[in-house]
């Protein structure tokens, strides 16, 4: 059976003036999220934007997929620090998401750097939130082992 996790929006005014609230139903991880066009194109100034809210999704995924496959490995990290940069452009006189630059720092005894560069490649391709985007967008990882 599928697990489902709803997130709600409200929006009001036109896209340029307008503004919305973002909240997070399933877990009530966070409410009321503020969030505009403006904190997609220019500053967030304290409001999220849908790229923010992938990146957090991506990153967090890739997490977990790292830790797994280091684990089947027999090789389970101390510490992983995931960043994922998502980008939002105008390409082909459109708006979209281009790409989801993910960067990994860890610290995993015993390992060596190729390894690890190795298992962050197998995680960003095979994450269910890099299923989702691949395809769509550019993924890249830049994995940086720790000593």
């Amino acid at each position: 059976m599928a697990t489902i996790r709803r997130a709600d929006v409200v929006w009001t005014g036109s896209l340029a003036s307008g503004s919305g609230v973002v909240s997070a139903v399933s877990s009530g991880a966070f409410t009321q999220l503020p969030v505009t066009w403006a904190s997609r194109t220019e500053s967030p100034d304290g409001r999220t934007s849908p790229e923010e809210l992938i990146a957090a999704a991506h990153a967090s995924c890739f997490s977990m997929a790292l830790s797994a496959g280091l684990g089947r490995l027999g090789k389970p990290p101390e510490r992983l620090e995931v960043s994922a940069f998502v980008a939002f452009d105008k390409v082909d006189g459109g708006w979209r998401i281009a790409s989801s630059a993910l960067k990994v720092k860890g610290r995993v005894p015993g390992l060596d750097a190729a390894a690890f560069q190795e298992a962050a490649e197998a995680a960003k391709d095979n994450c269910p939130v890099s299923q989702a985007l691949k395809g769509n967008l550019a993924l890249s990882v830049e994995a940086v082992l720790e000593s």
